[in-house]
């Protein structure tokens, strides 16, 4: 039996995971757990693509909650305005925020990484901005003036799964699975572009973009592919939040929100495959352990963040991948003493760099402009 890839290992412990979290409704029954749960795994969602982006890609990006924003809007608009099915509008969303992604890549992708951060954040606030001070009345509901985007009320009480009259009581297990589901499918899509061409590519780009654009790898181009992928997955989350709560406000880009996705990312590790998963976990714990202590909330998490940037800079990952091959080194030596007193492994270190770029550049459809 040949050996897994990387890839496989990671889908299959993708498989683990999600089959561990579909159990859960059997065990726990309340409904506040499950909701908990439920804002774990949209968070986590959008955690793991911004990492992604910002983490193996190196786009840094300060923008992602406006894509989670569009998919929400898309959704809440189309039901209020035109009564359609979050079925159809959740593609919709997710659709409409990886081309406003394009649009926007265009205009900030070329510039240096610290112009992107600002420039992404400067276009989400100013979407704030439009959205709060819209108050000419585009249509009434209710006997209520509606302004186009919502204005400060933003949307709500447009449909949602149809699970309330499907399951009755139970209709929240009904959206945990919908939400699981859209968990598992950011997640397995980014492993297939972390452990892919796509991520090879990202690698090389990060290692050396020169080296990497005299073998034939575009960086405008690749950003501009990691940008809309991460995006539309991004807006697929937002869509599927609007649905849940029945609601798409301009909350969603608040900036205490910006803060905790960033934290689940530093805290999990950049440039890890599973730490948004463990950042999530960790921070919503936090969270959770501190929603009784509502002044000083935002002070814990700020805390942990700090701890792990001056402690832990690799986050939870990759302190415990360092851990495992430091314990695994420790029983090799104690397997093998004497081959590891003596040093007979004489062979050079491989370059990882010219590895990564060999593997990259080869293949015509990744290295054609």
């Amino acid at each position: 039996m040949s050996q897994l890839s990387e890839m496989q290992r990671h889908l299959i412990g993708a498989v683990v995971l999600f089959v561990s979290i579909a159990a859960l409704p059997i065990f726990v029954t309340q409904r506040y757990i499950l909701g908990e749960i439920i804002v774990f795994m949209l968070w986590a969602s959008v955690a793991i693509q911004w990492n992604v982006l910002m983490g193996h890609a190196g786009v840094f990006s300060l923008g992602q909650m406006l894509f989670f924003a569009i998919g929400a809007y898309t959704v809440g608009m189309a039901g209020t305005y035109l009564d359609l099915s979050p079925w159809i509008s959740i593609p919709a969303g997710a659709a409409v925020a990886a081309v406003a992604a394009l649009f926007i890549g265009l205009a900030c992708i070329r510039l240096a990484p610290a112009y992107v951060a600002l420039l992404t954040f400067a276009i989400a606030f100013m979407a704030y901005s439009l959205i709060t001070t819209d108050s000419a009345c585009f249509t009434a509901i209710g006997g209520n003036c509606q302004p186009l985007f919502g204005g400060t009320n933003g949307f709500s009480g447009f449909k949602d799964f149809g699970f309330r009259a499907l399951l009755k009581g139970n209709w929240i297990v009904g959206n945990y699975f919908v939400v699981l589901v859209s968990l598992a499918i950011s997640f397995v899509a980014s492993i297939v572009v972390i452990h892919g061409r796509l991520g090879l590519a990202f690698r090389a780009l990060k290692d050396s973009s020169i080296y990497a654009a005299s073998r034939g790898i575009n960086l405008t181009k690749f950003h501009m592919i990691a940008f809309a992928i991460t995006s539309m997955f991004t807006g697929f989350s937002g869509a599927v939040y609007a649905t849940h709560y029945r609601f798409a406000g301009p909350s969603l880009f608040e900036l205490p929100t910006l803060v905790l996705i960033l934290s689940m990312m530093i805290v999990g590790g950049l440039r890890s495959t599973w730490g948004p998963i463990f950042g999530a976990m960790l921070i919503m714990s936090l969270v959770e352990v501190s929603r009784g202590m509502a002044d000083i909330q935002n002070t814990v998490v700020g805390t942990v963040l700090v701890i792990f940037v001056l402690l832990l800079p690799k986050g939870i990952a990759g302190a415990g991948a360092d851990a495992f091959f430091f314990f695994r080194r420790k029983a090799d030596k104690s397997l093998h003493p004497k081959t590891a007193r003596k040093g007979t492994d004489n062979s050079k270190p491989v370059n990882a760099r010219a590895v990564a770029l060999s593997r990259v550049a080869l293949p015509a459809k990744i290295s054609e402009e």
